[in-house]
């Protein structure tokens, strides 16, 4: 039971970080232009874990100029709390330059039934990560290979790396934006995502408040880099399978292309996020938005 519970708190904090996306050069017009027309983005994806639904996952993103800030707030359990319970908020805040996503501070909340509690917050300059604290503090084994200070450079935090970084003009389902890599650090582990198109598609509204439209299908191949234990299971997994996908979608009235869905193979079973619903305020060009 132990083991299990320790599957399900890495998978929700996988999935609360929606630690996928890419890492596409931004021009001038879509930093002063492409994201500020859409003053903000609300997105509510459902989380189900080897056949069961684990929750909601709410996501936030409000811009001022160049300027965002997001916030994600998400509730899982099994059978009410009874086998297991789960709750997490995860924050990003920063810029949107000529360059891309500059994030300033990267936070992540979380408790685990009660029994477990953690606080991360991270700390950014321009060139990348300054500072991480950590409650509790924990020591790292002998056998985690160690991040280095030049590893951090760069780098995005999970949130700013899926949400703010993927863009094209087309809105009808461009597979370029699948064809790249993102550097990330999470706070603990630093790993590459190398991303690469697999096709487009057309979705069907699954929820009454949900998406229809066009897609396209990414392959993700997770790379660790720093951070992790050799021999950690879940990571021999995430290196080793070619079975994670995320699904991106245009968003109304700007450049940008967001996770619709999110697939991968956890310990314990496929985990997964899907769009429910998603509203863009001040946006007029229809693409992600009912």
């Amino acid at each position: 039971m132990q083991r299990a519970r320790q599957c399900l708190s890495l998978a929700a904090v996988a999935v609360l970080s929606c630690a996928l996306g890419d890492n596409i050069p931004v021009d001038s017009a879509y930093a002063e232009n492409g994201l500020s027309t859409a003053a903000r983005i609300t997105a509510v994806y459902r989380v189900d874990l080897a056949g069961f639904n684990l929750g909601d996952f709410k996501l936030t993103t409000t811009f001022r100029g160049e300027e965002y800030q997001m916030r994600g707030e998400g509730r899982f359990t099994i059978l009410q709390g009874l086998v297991y319970e789960w709750r997490g908020v995860t924050a990003s805040t920063g810029r949107v330059t000529s360059d891309g996503p500059t994030p300033a501070m990267y936070a992540l909340n979380y408790s685990d039934g009660g029994k477990k509690t953690a606080q991360l917050r991270m700390i950014f300059d321009d060139r990348g990560v300054t500072s991480v604290s950590m409650f509790p503090g924990k020591r790292p084994s002998p056998r985690t290979i160690p991040v280095t200070q030049d590893q951090l450079e760069g780098v995005l935090d999970p949130m700013s790396g899926a949400f703010l970084s993927a863009h094209s003009e087309d809105p009808n389902g461009d597979l370029n934006v699948c064809n790249q890599t993102l550097p990330v650090f999470d706070g603990m582990q630093r790993f590459d995502l190398v991303i690469t198109p697999k096709r487009a598609i057309n979705v069907q509204r699954a929820t009454p408040g949900g998406y229809a439209g066009p897609a396209v299908i990414c392959a993700v191949k997770f790379i660790p880099i720093a951070g992790y234990q050799p021999d950690n299971p879940g990571i021999k997994l995430m290196s080793q399978t070619n079975e994670i996908e995320v699904w991106l979608i245009p968003v109304r009235n700007t450049k940008m292309y967001v996770p619709y869905r999110i697939v991968l193979p956890t310990p314990i079973g496929f985990g997964s996020a899907l769009v429910t619903s998603i509203q863009v305020a001040g946006a007029r060009r229809a693409s992600a938005e009912p």
